[in-house]
């Protein structure tokens, strides 16, 4: 059967490739010149394993609360009159509830666990180079408050299956070096030794390139307009070309991976994703100082960031803003991650020549991603990954591409079943 896979992202790009493995005549259209330009461009680049925590949970609200009116905080509220930012944010208080919470979590630690067996044994089989390290993640606390919150951490993270640790000042160094500058502010961290980073684009763009020489075929540069269809079976994508004409393409199943933009193709089908785009920000700088550039990947728990060393480059992340399909980066916003860097490493980059980049991940309330059979006789999802979407890319393409071969995936997921 022909499936059709429409986005190029890092989720795209993995569901066509399990596909095109799983036996299916694949093809991949999207509106970029090439693949992984858009949300997986610049994100943080982590495989970050051990946060299946997702941003609803008991204690946001309050958090959301404090941070409500600051234009650098780490998550930002700008209200709208779209119906569909209110509703996703009434959903996303839902999901803060401790059951919701606690379901999510569980959710999405089963997939990513999956997901990151499927990326170590793909990076295997295919030798591809996306600038790897596979040193962990490094969880910083710099409150007492926070840091004794790390234990139960460890013990909720080990009932899922995710090896972590707590470690003191002395160990933290021991693993990071660059953390130096930082060590007499630290509380103490915590250690997820099997957590990976990388560059996500790097990734996307040489498993595209794999793809094409398994048989797939793309059409970049090729908008989509709509899906033609009668009642719930798609008849085709109505895309347009360079020179502004309209046309046809068909194939015998479509799967959505558009991210953000996936709701409003779909809508007049009758489907409702329940997705809305989280702005997300980083700054990618040249190394300046190699000793003072770290090379395991961090987190720091209370600003929300992320920093991970991409060969030659230090790539720091992070930030959430509710501010619809704006992608123009907001300076200010760009300003905090720089000054975070300048603060806690200080001299590891050249910050005169950072690149700033704002990307829209594509969130569902609680953070889980719907993956499965659309309501329609021939739709299905990858979507709806949020911050996400590279720890979850592998694991996701592959138990959909169970799925469409008729077979239960080995993983502890609500997948969509369709109606």
């Amino acid at each position: 059967m022909h499936v059709m896979v429409l986005g190029a992202g890092v989720t795209g790009i993995t569901t066509a490739w399990y596909l095109r493995k799983a036996g299916f005549d694949v093809s991949v259209v999207d509106r970029q010149p090439a693949a992984g330009l858009e949300t997986s461009y610049a994100n943080g680049g982590q495989i970050s394993v051990s946060h299946p925590e997702p941003w609803a949970n008991p204690a946001a609200p309050l958090i959301a609360l404090r941070w409500l009116g600051r234009s650098d905080a780490p998550l930002r509220f700008v209200p709208s009159r779209d119906p569909a930012q209110w509703r996703w944010a009434l959903a996303f208080l839902y999901e803060c509830l401790p059951a919701r919470a606690r379901r999510n979590t569980e959710a999405i630690a089963s997939l990513a666990l999956y997901s990151a067996t499927r990326l170590r044994s793909l990076r295997e089989e295919l030798g591809l180079g996306y600038e790897f390290l596979g040193r962990g993640i490094l969880h910083l606390f710099f409150g007492e408050q926070e840091f004794r919150k790390a234990a139960e951490r460890v013990k909720l993270l080990a009932g899922h299956g995710i090896r972590a640790r707590v470690a003191g000042r002395e160990e933290m160094l021991a693993l990071e070096p660059a953390l130096a500058g930082m060590a007499a502010r630290l509380a103490g961290g915590l250690y997820a030794p099997d957590d990976e980073s990388g560059d996500a684009f790097r990734f996307t763009q040489a498993l595209a390139q794999k793809c094409a020489e398994a048989g797939v075929r793309f059409y970049y540069d090729t908008p989509i307009r709509r899906l033609a269809h009668t009642g719930g079976l798609v008849e085709g994508i109505e895309v347009e070309d360079a020179a502004g004409r309209s046309g046809l393409l068909s194939a015998g199943a479509y799967v959505v991976c558009l991210g953000s933009y996936g709701p409003a193709l779909v809508a007049p089908l009758g489907e409702r994703l329940p997705i809305y785009p989280v702005k997300g920000y980083s700054i990618t700088a040249p190394v300046a100082d190699p000793a003072r550039a770290p090379m395991v990947s961090l987190t720091d728990e209370s600003a929300r960031i992320v920093c991970s060393r991409l060969g030659n480059r230090l790539r720091v992340a992070g930030t959430a803003e509710l501010n619809g399909f704006d992608t123009a980066p907001d300076p200010v916003r760009g300003q905090g991650i720089l000054r975070w860097l300048e603060d806690r490493l200080p001299g590891a980059v050249d910050p005169a020549k950072a690149q700033l980049w704002a990307g829209l991940r594509p969130a569902t309330p609680g953070n889980v991603p719907v993956i499965g059979k659309g309501g329609g006789v021939n739709l299905w999802y990858n979507t709806g990954h949020g911050t996400l979407g590279w720890t979850l890319a592998c694991g996701s393409a592959a138990a959909l591409a169970a799925l469409m071969s008729g077979e239960r995936p080995p993983v502890r997921f609500p997948f969509r079943p369709g109606r």
